[in-house]
């Protein structure tokens, strides 16, 4: 596991936490003005919200000088001793512990459903019903009414039912779990479990899973009060025949469940609203979704946080990395080390090219003094980048570790982010840096890197310049100048990146 799963993480409990809490302030107004089956559209916010907290934004356009300016510090290829017994960083630990606990939670509701759906092994099929669906029954009084299971749902009425429940009873509890098959409750059930098992921590996860269920079952008594016209006696007496239920069940919907049967019975007094009344409110509640999914999306947007840390909003960036290459086979124990430091603006990309990688990298203010940086290495041509995404303070190291893309070689980045740009400050101090030399005859590509061991500076295509002789003095000259006279004298140009000089020939008219 690498560090990159921590941003995504952290935006889907932000995103979930805001979205339940919304849901918990407006349900209940919600049920009061419009009606049960219209506040039950607001469960839709919490996913909604996840998603369109993950959906990717358009990349922050560059705008400033500032942008993509690489400064090299070091640069080397040598051999040292693969690390052995490294520890395990937070962030990998940290993701082991949460899909620990949500790999517990799902094997716990799995168990719970296992041990409903066995005590179904002898039920046989219930011929009074014409339903759609199958309906079963079971052997023993305390099994259902429930409908049981997502993709194959399944009505189950206990071994009682024709003797505890008079006909019209009877044929009301099997509309009230057809309707929760027509309404996909079965599917609403398994998403809510789902949710709660990731976010096993959360203590509003779990609340909200058994809010869920009693909304569900507010909205199903509504949906078929609705359709089947004046019948809440009969109704209240089912719900009271029916003893609370005594076994889970993680995926389904059960007529007795868990959920308080005063507030059932209450809603039974309620006058239902009109159809007009109902759709405004399902409008109202899916709009209301919408349009707080929208914030979610908007609010994990490149620089939109508004509530920056006021010692790092605005200001320049400079990143110290450490590339480590190590190639994955048993002939090279030995890695590939490059240094860099990197500047740039808020929200601007930045770009580095080391030896067959490039790392492309955008750094945004956070909360709490904390800092976002996206990176993106560049493997081979073709091949798929890595994405990765580092948090942190100024001055904090950061690590990641993983494969390079077709690659068969595994990388570790190290970076520390930096306030202002104290690389920019080196790399003028090596160009401005007087050099005295006496060069009578020599090679140019000698010539060259003897100015270069004096000043400081990295050669990075010494071979474009050829053998032939020049012959140049420097009393105190700058690095810079004294580089490009050589570079001249060779009929080459000499383009300065930071410390870094990159040499390209001269176009025939200008060489002349």
């Amino acid at each position: 596991m690498s560090a990159d799963w921590t941003g995504p993480a952290w935006l889907l409990v932000l995103a979930c936490t805001g979205a339940l809490a919304c849901v918990a302030l407006v349900r209940r107004p919600c049920r009061r003005w419009f009606g049960a089956e219209s506040a039950f559209v607001l469960w839709g916010l919490p996913p909604l919200a996840m998603v369109a907290s993950l959906l990717p934004h358009a990349p922050a356009a560059s705008g400033g000088a500032l942008s993509g300016m690489a400064w090299v510090v070091v640069s080397a290829a040598d051999a040292w001793p693969r690390a052995q017994g490294a520890p395990i960083p937070w962030q990998d630990a940290l993701a082991w512990a949460w899909w620990l606990g949500a790999a517990t939670s799902l094997a716990r509701a799995a168990v719970a459903q296992g041990r409903f759906r066995r005590r179904l092994l002898d039920a046989v099929p219930y011929a009074g019903s014409n339903l759609p669906w199958p309906v079963l029954r079971a052997t023993t009084a305390d099994t259902g009414p429930a409908l049981v299971g997502a993709w194959h749902p399944r009505i189950v009425v206990p071994a009682d039912f024709a003797a505890r429940y008079s006909n019209d009873e009877q044929a009301l509890i099997l509309a009230h779990e057809a309707m929760h098959a027509r309404r996909r409750d079965g599917w609403w059930s398994l998403l809510a479990q789902l949710i709660a098992s990731l976010f096993w921590f959360h203590p509003l996860a779990w609340w909200a899973l058994g809010a869920l269920r009693r909304d569900q079952e507010l909205a199903c008594d509504a949906a078929v009060l609705r359709e089947h016209g004046d019948c809440r006696r009969r109704y209240a007496r089912a719900m009271l025949k029916t003893p609370a239920a005594m076994h889970a069940l993680p995926v389904g919907c059960s007529w007795s469940s868990r959920h308080p049967l005063t507030e059932r019975i209450a809603m039974l007094k309620l006058p239902l609203p009109g159809s007009a009344r109902r759709l405004a409110g399902a409008f109202a509640s899916f709009a209301f979704a919408l349009a707080m999914g929208g914030v979610a999306y908007a609010a994990t947007a490149p620089g939109a946080s508004t509530m920056q840390h006021p010692s790092i909003a605005g200001r320049e960036y400079q990143l110290d990395m450490q590339l480590s290459v190590t190639r994955d086979d048993a002939q090279a124990d030995h890695a590939q080390r490059t240094k860099v430091a990197l500047c740039m603006a808020p929200g601007e990309t930045a770009t580095v090219s080391t030896h067959d990688q490039r790392i492309d990298a955008i750094t945004r203010p956070a909360n709490e003094g904390r800092l976002d940086i996206d990176l993106v290495l560049h493997g081979s041509a073709g091949a798929a980048p890595a994405h990765l995404r580092l948090q942190g303070r100024v001055g904090q190291p950061l690590a990641a570790s993983g494969e390079l893309p077709a690659s068969a070689s595994r990388y570790l980045l190290e970076v520390t982010p930096r306030q202002g740009c104290p690389a920019r400050a080196t790399a003028a101090a090596i160009a401005a840096r007087p050099v005295t030399a006496k060069m009578q005859g020599v090679a140019a590509r000698k010539a060259a890197s003897m100015i270069a061991a004096q000043a400081g500076f990295v050669l990075v295509n010494p071979e474009v310049l050829d053998e032939r002789e020049v012959t140049l003095h420097f009393d105190q000259v700058s690095a810079a100048s004294a580089m490009q006279l050589v570079a001249d004298a060779d009929g080459a140009q000499a383009i300065f990146d930071g410390a870094r000089v990159h040499f390209e020939p001269k176009p025939p008219e200008t060489a002349r």
